[in-house]
């Protein structure tokens, strides 16, 4: 089974900004994380992080015939962007949107997501927990054989 995290926006910055809603931990740290946490599950998983827009399509496109799930942060774009969500439709690969913090504790707008109704699932407010429970929840939806 195969698995990519793509992060959005900003996400490349983590261990730097808002260390009081996203903590110390880097991007990095919490793909190894994710990385080991997968093994385990016997889930090959990638990972991409893009502040671009058109990156994040690409990349959703290019898993078309080869990845078996996506774990999808798009940070701000998931307020703004119709077309990430059209991409996700277009490849119909089973995706958890995922939050590090509680999008429904936040501004109001952040509880608008565009991109979560092409998921499955969307799992917030965990921190870098968030990425196991997307990731053990995804694997458990495919071995069900459930479908979109």
């Amino acid at each position: 089974m195969k698995f990519m995290v793509i992060n959005g926006p900003n996400m490349d910055m983590l261990g730097i900004r808002e260390k009081d809603k996203y903590g110390e931990n880097t991007l990095e740290n919490i793909n190894k994380e994710i990385l080991a946490f997968g093994n385990e599950l016997g889930i090959e998983i990638s990972f991409f992080q893009s502040n671009i827009e058109g990156e994040i399509i690409n990349t959703i496109h290019e898993g078309y015939g080869k990845i078996d799930g996506f774990v999808i942060n798009p940070a701000a774009y998931s307020y703004s962007s119709v077309a990430i969500l059209d991409a996700l439709y277009a490849v119909n690969i089973p995706t958890v949107e995922v939050h590090m913090t509680n999008i429904f504790n936040r501004e109001d707008f952040r509880s608008k997501t565009i991109t979560a109704s092409a998921s499955i699932g969307l799992i917030a407010g965990f921190g870098k927990e968030t990425y196991k429970l997307a990731v053990k929840s995804l694997y458990d939806y495919i071995k069900q054989g459930v479908s979109n």
